[in-house]
């Protein structure tokens, strides 16, 4: 068996796009991964977007319109929630030497921990060896810090322009990609895109949606025992909820941590027992229409993704992993109808 020398070159050089493409990937990771965030955003705002062209708008005043009043809404949010978080936290802040002198004279709910195990004496001795940046990881200089809270200030302002401009230009930039397609592939790639369209809306949607209740829920309930952290906790449980499955789960442990410090073991009690009742809800009730309604995936199959997203890219990985795998079953339900459709006309 001879190979030309011609189908060296062209494995070779399919070699070499590839890993230029993995190249370029890697080296924009940061920017991808901000277009990406943005597609998303983009993609909830857009049915509503839709709605006012149905009713006679243009798409550019319709797609303003819905930008516009996003913002307001997230900036009245941030504008009634930050300040009393902000107080919270510092509330907090400042509660933490009271907790470590209860810990240091084994008294208060972690006060055993100091009696069995003499556990801030080797926290101490850890600290004097290896100093507060050792021991918790964050040895790094000051000026990562910094550069790292100006990339997140950039990537806000950035992905916020760029939902912008793709709820404006999207529909006419998918036209203009869809013109370039040979005639008999382009059906395919609408109905697939349109798919794919549904599954990340629906999607991002319903897991805000589900978000905001675990949030307002768990404020409602924290303030129902008499937490002075509420506001700042269930934020937390929002933000952590977030995360498809794992999160709730983690923003539980947290929580009850901080109420069993801060209050008695009685009411840390009914705060798992609340996290334990909407767990069970959220999976059993909340989650299972969202997603069997958009992305139409199993149980297992959401369980396997999140685990796969979370270990390939952590949180942001998990956070993405149910509307990767529901544009990758709509990819694969095309692929298996073409080739029955091919093997139709061969009959």
């Amino acid at each position: 068996m001879t190979v030309r020398p011609r189908t060296v070159l062209s494995v070779l050089l399919i070699a070499l796009i590839v890993g230029l493409g993995f190249m370029l990937v890697l080296l924009a990771w940061r920017v991808l991964t901000w277009i990406f965030i943005a597609a998303l955003l983009a993609a909830a705002l857009n049915p509503a977007v839709e709605q006012l062209e149905r009713r006679g708008l243009g798409r550019g005043l319709a797609a303003s319109a819905v930008f516009l009043v996003a913002l307001l809404l997230v900036s009245a949010l941030g504008f009634l929630v930050i300040p009393p978080v902000v107080n919270q936290v510092t509330d907090f802040v400042n509660a933490v030497p009271g907790f470590v002198d209860d810990l240091t004279a084994g008294r208060g709910p972690f006060g055993w921990l100091q009696e069995r195990y003499q556990i801030v004496d080797r926290i101490q001795d850890a600290i004097e060896r290896q100093g507060v940046g050792g021991i918790l990881g964050l040895s790094g200089p000051a000026l990562d810090i910094v550069r790292s809270v100006v990339t997140a200030v950039v990537g806000v302002i950035t992905v916020i322009f760029l939902t912008y401009f793709m709820l404006l230009e999207g529909p006419r930039t998918i036209s203009t990609v869809l013109e370039l397609l040979p005639d008999d592939v382009r059906p395919r790639i609408e109905r697939v895109g349109g798919e794919i369209y549904r599954t990340i809306s629906g999607y991002v949607t319903g897991n805000l949606v589900i978000s905001l209740i675990a949030g307002v829920l768990a404020t409602i309930v924290l303030y129902a025992v008499g937490s002075e952290f509420a506001i700042a906790l269930g934020l937390l449980v929002a933000i952590l909820d977030l995360i498809p499955l794992a999160g709730a789960t983690i923003a539980a442990i947290v929580v009850t941590t901080v109420v069993f410090i801060e209050t008695d073991w009685i009411r840390a009690v009914i705060v798992i027992g609340f996290f334990i009742a909407y767990q069970q809800f959220e999976n059993h009730v909340l989650q299972p229409f969202v997603y069997g309604r958009t992305v139409q995936l199993s149980p297992l199959v959401v369980l396997c993704a999140v685990l796969i997203g979370a270990q390939l890219a952590g949180m942001f990985g998990a956070l993405l992993a149910i509307p990767v795998a529901g544009s990758l079953l709509a990819v694969a339900r095309e692929l298996i109808a073409y080739r029955k459709e091919i093997g139709a006309r061969t009959l």
